[in-house]
């Protein structure tokens, strides 16, 4: 890339800037290199744009300048927040969590210092802890809102900043986007710092107290349908924290129910850098290998993964009885199965069955999930992507006489069944599938039998997600380019070979519309296909679902038509 004098002019002076500002030497010095060995593409990607505070925080590439993560953009970002929460509560508080990924616990307290000088106090963990147990903390101490330092289930070179605000849930409109502005407008010389001993002795940050974690576990315990059909079966569990923090949590809950749990001892230790994945995501088949062998040797019942931040749930179970080949989940099959299970128990343990179950899911969730509530008079609610919809639906049915929550999930591995908390919870999802593959078996079905009934009841759903990465400035633009041509689409054209019967743009407001504005558009066919396309909130990618139902009876030819159907989208993309 060639740049004009005046060009290296203005990016020189954004560097040196952000020199000026951040307090942290490793960040610092990497930018000072680059200056040094006149490394002007690499400025360029550390600074042709800021991480902004998207829908609920900001999440970038660990490294200095301001298109990356570091400790001077994490102090923006609080100072706009605080600004915020001080303009819109009285007697602000904040709970802060951190994961195990590099420099999570560094912004955590980066964060919490700029909140204490900002006269906001800080109830800060001390320990790593999953996001389900800082949802359920917001609300457990009546905080006004929370922080959690994490990247998820990206990349070792990724970390970011979610926030909560006071029902648990990630923030919502209006917040999100009042927070946006206050951090969009923050200039460096207004953020405001305070030292760590001065603001413990203005009794301004706390540890989050120990009895809200054991809050957590009985509230955890408390919530399960059936608990006497765990502690009564001999159940052997093959678990993987992939590194990060559900390793406590799951492990201990799991005692609790006499549980035999085994750990995928070369994943059980925090480690930020994940050296044994790729990427430490239970949807990905490498990263739930190690668990599966370990499930081999002990003869597992059931394999169990989670993320760093433990919110995300990943299964696999035994193919046949002799438990010596383990079959991976799709997340639309665990939503299935889930739901099925708490939709049956609702009608086997209800005393008022006036008061209906509701079901909420994302849009690119399986619609088995909605057929499943209708057929058995439950109701289901579809959301944009992004858990925080399925919270501001909690928040609506908290009040509601008429129905309740029951269940909440995501195609990307995302389950919840507590109404306590406002974030997909991995915790409480492992052991609701341990209680579930313990009912089933006590019918003498394993879970995959009760899959295929369930299968040949309602029809084969098939699901399949594309996803394809656009890094860096060429590739934001491609993206936007992409989303182009898909709005020149309407009625009538031809897409992928066939003809699409409607389409809606959602970022187009039309009327009727049920969803928020957003950058997501549904195609419908002519032969009963679905393809929802949405570029990623929190990856420089775009994903394509696709959705497509067969009969039962060629449920053997499923791969076949899936290959089939998929390299017909695949050549139209």
């Amino acid at each position: 890339m060639k740049f004009l004098p005046d060009d290296l002019t203005v990016l020189y002076a954004k560097a040196k800037a952000y020199i000026a500002n951040e307090t942290e030497i490793t960040f610092r010095n990497e930018v000072i290199n680059a200056l040094d060995e006149h490394a002007d593409e690499d400025l360029y990607d550390r600074f042709y744009t800021s991480l902004a505070f998207g829908t609920a925080g900001m999440r970038g590439v660990i490294g200095g300048g301001t298109n990356r993560i570091n400790v001077h953009m994490v102090r923006k970002v609080t100072q706009g927040l605080a600004d915020y929460i001080n303009e819109a509560t009285d007697k602000p508080s904040v709970v802060i969590a951190f994961d195990s990924r590099n420099w999570s616990q560094v912004f955590a307290e980066e964060a919490a210092l700029v909140l204490c000088a900002n006269n906001i106090k800080v109830f800060l963990y001390d320990e790593i802890h999953p996001v389900p147990m800082l949802s359920f903390a917001v609300r457990r101490v009546g905080a006004s809102a929370g922080i959690v330092i994490t990247a998820s289930h990206n990349p070792a070179k990724y970390n970011g900043y979610k926030v909560y605000w006071s029902d648990g849930g990630q923030v919502t409109f209006p917040h999100d986007d009042k927070i946006s502005k206050k951090v969009a407008s923050v200039q460096s010389e207004q953020i405001k710092g305070m030292c760590k001993e001065e603001a413990t002795e203005r009794k301004l940050l706390f540890s989050v107290p120990q009895n809200v974690d054991e809050d957590y576990y009985a509230m955890v315990l408390s919530s399960l349908r059936r608990p006497q059909l765990i502690q009564g079966n001999d159940v052997r569990v093959a678990y993987t924290p992939l590194h990060g923090t559900g390793t406590i949590p799951i492990k201990t809950l799991m005692h609790r129910l006499h549980v035999d749990i085994a750990v995928v001892g070369q994943q059980e230790a925090p480690d930020g850098d994940f050296p044994t994945v790729s990427m430490p995501n239970p949807e990905d088949p490498q990263a739930m290998r190690l668990a599966i062998e370990l499930a081999k040797e002990q003869k597992s019942d059931i394999v169990l993964g989670t993320d760093p931040d433990a919110d995300r749930l990943g299964i696999a179970i035994p193919i046949d009885a002799t438990k010596s080949s383990y079959r991976l989940l799709t997340g639309n099959q665990i939503a299935i199965l889930l739901c099925d299970y708490l939709i049956t128990t609702w009608k086997e343990q209800a005393t008022d069955y006036k008061i209906k179950p509701t079901v909420v899911k994302s849009l690119v969730t399986t619609d088995l999930v909605r057929e499943i509530a209708r057929r058995n008079g439950a109701e289901c609610i579809d959301v944009l992507t992004g858990f925080k919809y399925i919270a501001e639906q909690m928040n609506l049915l908290e009040h509601d006489s008429d129905r309740f929550f029951l269940f909440g999930c995501e195609e990307s591995f995302g389950y919840l069944s507590i109404p306590t908390i406002r974030d997909k919870d991995a915790v409480s999802s492992a052991l609701c599938a341990v209680e579930m593959m313990c009912y089933h078996a006590q019918q003498g079905k394993s879970l995959q039998e009760r899959l295929d009934e369930i299968y040949m009841k309602y029809g084969y759903y098939g699901e399949k997600v594309l996803s394809y990465s656009y890094e860096g400035s060429a590739g934001k633009d491609k993206m936007t380019s992409i989303m182009a041509n898909f709005r020149t689409l309407k009625a009538g054209d031809t897409f992928a070979g066939h003809s699409i019967l409607k389409i809606k743009d959602l970022a187009a407001g039309e009327d009727g519309q049920d969803f928020p504005l957003s950058d997501v558009i549904v195609l419908w066919f002519e032969k009963g296909e679905k393809l929802i396309v949405r570029p990623s909130g929190t990856e420089p990618k775009i994903k394509y679902y696709l959705f497509f139902t067969i009969p039962y009876e060629e449920r053997d030819q499923f791969d076949v038509i899936l290959a089939e159907r998929i390299a017909r989208f695949k050549s139209a993309l």
